[in-house]
């Protein structure tokens, strides 16, 4: 598939940690799973998990896209939204933040006490 027609998205998302609510990474879940996906796949792969009507996903799909973390891009004559964030990049941000949250940002002290209570 070529790409065609402009990217309407306020660019790549920022390797900084955005704050995103649990409703908001199943959209980006399903994105990582599957995308990119057009609206009506969109709602379809959220619904598959999540018993939300389309216009619940609507909103999460456009709070993420104001967010920089949903790209929208016509391909081929249809929309199709990509994410802008990888799923890696999604994961080592909340385990930073983690790590910062509980123990003053020492990755070494988090992944001490995870194996520690692996007893």
């Amino acid at each position: 598939m070529g790409r065609r027609g402009a990217d309407r998205s306020s660019g790549p998302a920022r390797l900084t940690r955005h704050h995103i609510t649990e409703a908001e990474s199943e959209v980006l879940a399903a994105l990582w799973r599957r995308g990119p996906l057009s609206f009506a796949s969109l709602i379809e792969e959220v619904q598959a998990r999540q018993a939300w009507a389309g216009a619940t996903v609507k909103t999460l799909l456009n709070r993420l896209m104001k967010k920089g973390l949903i790209r929208s891009v016509r391909e081929d004559g249809r929309q199709l939204y990509h994410p802008a964030l990888t799923r890696e990049d999604y994961a080592r941000g909340e385990i930073e933040a983690l790590a910062e949250r509980l123990f003053d940002g020492r990755l070494d002290v988090l992944i001490r006490d995870l194996w520690v209570g692996e007893d």
